[in-house]
Formats: C-alpha cells, sequence, structure tokens
C-alpha cells in the first residue's frame, strides 16, 4: 500500500444489502479501497450464488489488496449459511465432549465449506469464559465456564479453520462472558477486580496471543478497573496497554460492530472511529449502514493528514493487515464447481459425533 487514502481504506469492513453487490456498494468498495465485506444471512441464498458474490468482491480488488470476506460462523444459534452447509452444534456442546480432536475437525470442516464458496476469515472461535451464567448474549457460544478448557478447545478450532485456509479471529477481547447485557443492545458493565480479570477473562486471549493467533475482535464492554471511562473496543488502556504490550500481540485487531448500541447510543460514530484506531484497533466493522462507513473513511482520512501521531498509528495497522493478506489472500481458490461439491455429508457426521461425545460425557 503506497499513499494514505488506501491505508485508510483498509481499516474499514462494511456489509452489504443482499445476495448481489449493489452499484452503491461496488463504488463505495472502489473508491476508498475498503479491507472487504461481512455477510449475514441476508446475503446468503446458495452455495453458487454465495460463490460469484465472493467472486465479485474479488474481482473488485485493489491491486495488491484482495477483500476479506468474513462471517459470523461459530454453530449452534450464530450460523449464518443455508442448507447444504454443515450446521454444527455451539460451542457449548463442543465442550462439553471433551474431545480436542472433534473441535480440530469442526473448525476444519468449517473452513472447508467456507473456501468452497470463496469466504476467508471467520469470526470464530468465541474465546469468552462464561462466568455469567444468565449472559444473554454469550450463553451456549462459549465453550464452558472453565477459562483452561477454554483456552484449549477453543485452540482446537483455531487450528482447524487455519489449516483449511481460513483466516481465525478470537473474540472478544478482553471477554463478554461475565456481562447481565447485550452490547448489540446497551453497554454492559464488568465490575470485577483486575486480578479477577486476569485469572478467569484473560486466560483464552493470553494463550491465543502467545499462540499466535492471527486475528481478534473487540468486546464493547466497559471494565472500570481496567478504564473507567470508555468501553474495550475504544480503550488504550486495554486494546494497547494491555492487549498489545502486556500480551504483545501483533496480530490484526477487528473492532466489533462500531453501529451496536453499547458503542452508537454513547459516540457518535466518527468520533467512534477515531477512538477506535487511537486505541490500536486496525479494522473497523460497519456491518449495516454504509453510509455512516463513508463518514468514518473521511473522518479518518483527514486526522490523518493533519496528525502525525494518528498517521503512525495507521501505518502500524496498514502493515498487520498487508502482512495477513499476503499470509492467506495470495489467490481466489473457489470454483463454480468446489461451490456446487460441497462435501456437507461427512461433516454432518462431526457434528453428530460431537452431540454423542456430550451426551456420554454429561450422563
Amino acid at each position: 500500500m503506497t499513499n494514505l487514502k488506501e491505508k485508510i481504506g483498509q481499516m474499514l469492513m462494511v456489509g452489504v444489502l443482499g445476495p448481489e453487490l449493489g452499484a452503491e456498494e461496488a463504488g463505495f468498495l472502489t473508491a476508498c479501497h475498503a479491507s472487504g465485506v461481512i455477510f449475514f444471512s441476508h446475503n446468503l441464498h446458495n452455495p453458487e450464488q454465495i460463490y460469484f458474490l465472493c467472486r465479485a468482491l474479488w474481482e473488485r480488488r485493489h491491486a495488491d489488496l484482495p477483500p476479506f470476506i468474513a462471517i459470523d460462523q461459530e454453530g449452534g444459534r450464530v450460523h449464518r449459511l443455508p442448507e447444504p452447509f454443515t450446521h454444527f452444534p455451539p460451542a457449548a456442546a463442543v465442550g462439553r465432549a471433551r474431545r480436542g480432536d472433534l473441535a480440530y475437525e469442526m473448525g476444519l470442516a468449517t473452513a472447508r465449506e467456507l473456501a468452497a464458496v470463496g469466504i476467508n476469515l471467520d469470526f470464530a472461535p468465541v474465546l469468552d469464559v462464561l462466568s455469567n451464567p444468565r449472559n444473554p448474549v454469550i450463553g451456549d457460544r462459549s465453550f464452558g465456564s472453565d477459562p483452561n478448557q477454554v483456552a484449549t478447545t477453543g485452540w482446537r478450532v483455531v487450528e482447524g479453520l487455519r489449516s483449511g485456509g481460513v483466516i481465525p479471529c478470537g473474540k472478544h477481547f478482553p471477554g463478554h462472558g461475565d456481562t447481565s447485557k447485550d452490547s448489540h443492545l446497551e453497554l454492559p458493565v464488568v465490575t470485577k477486580t483486575i486480578d479477577s480479570v486476569r485469572a478467569v477473562e484473560l486466560v483464552p486471549f493470553a494463550h491465543a496471543c502467545q499462540s499466535g493467533i492471527e486475528s481478534l475482535m473487540t468486546a464493547h464492554v466497559l471494565f472500570p478497573a481496567l478504564d473507567q471511562a470508555r468501553p474495550a473496543t475504544l480503550s488504550q488502556a486495554i486494546m494497547t496497554g494491555l492487549l498489545r504490550r502486556e500480551l504483545n500481540y501483533d496480530g490484526v485487531v477487528f473492532t466489533d460492530d462500531l453501529e451496536m448500541k453499547a458503542i452508537s447510543a454513547h459516540y457518535g460514530l466518527e468520533e467512534a472511529a477515531v477512538l477506535a484506531v487511537e486505541a490500536g484497533a486496525d479494522v473497523l466493522l460497519f456491518c449495516h449502514d454504509l453510509a455512516q462507513a463513508a463518514a468514518a473513511f473521511e473522518t479518518l482520512l483527514a486526522r490523518a493528514e493533519k496528525d502525525a501521531s494518528f498517521r503512525l498509528r495507521v501505518e502500524e495497522s496498514s502493515g498487520r493487515i498487508e502482512n495477513l493478506k499476503k499470509r492467506y489472500l495470495a489467490s481466489f481458490t473457489a470454483t463454480r464447481e468446489s461451490a456446487r461439491e460441497l462435501h456437507a455429508g461427512a461433516h454432518r457426521q462431526i457434528g453428530a459425533e460431537i452431540t454423542a461425545a456430550c451426551t456420554r460425557y454429561n450422563q
């Protein structure tokens, strides 16, 4: 990446409205050199359609900047893909199965199905420790309440996704498992001490960082013991002080969707974009409103043009993004034939084995 506009654009990921790339969306991706797109269920009708959508995104890539094509494909209730893609059990079942080999096989099978249609980034696994059983947003998305078990089981899923050629992204740093509120709707607050956060929430993330996970996603959660004023996504103390310096993490950090109420109800989204970059985030998600992403682009570009320290922060993110794309996105390997020939039958057997192992272990 040679110019500032490209580098700022690579720090934005957006959603699209339908199963095809619209003219406005295509124009934005081209003009701003956006880093990539995140898919939701409304974008995904069948394997062949998904393949053509991914190929269209790839064909619009700028020079040597292929797109991140991302999805939340965790299993359980966070499952975006239609039939005949495999619908795996939730993380809680994988954790209760106590079978690291099955966690790996699930990650690998998921990656193979994603790669067959051109999706190259999975916002999974969830590395949150379920320390609040009444948590309204995490629940069975977590591998369990034991931090070490979450760390080891989650890492096997990471290894499986990686082996299948899909970028894994652990979430939601530094932990969303002890919240009593849903950050889609309001700002959760976790009042634990620093020592308690280190002993529980941070264990899976520290393990992932030490093991070289490619990317992480932030939590829109306020931890007063770590930062009294700002949620983790916007906190320099958490994203730079804790993650970058203490845990020595130099992978790509994605924000959770900045349009979620935990952020948008308290900050203007342009302000939030600046704060997230200053905090240490690399790629900012705007999942639904393209106009907000465009406004954030202009704000970040203007700030970088006049502020040398902010521009240096952009340069850091640019290097991380470019390195990750070079590592994983050398070419578009999906074909129309690979999309038509998903081997989902064998993959469903993995899900059945997870369910059976979970039942046996808990009898």
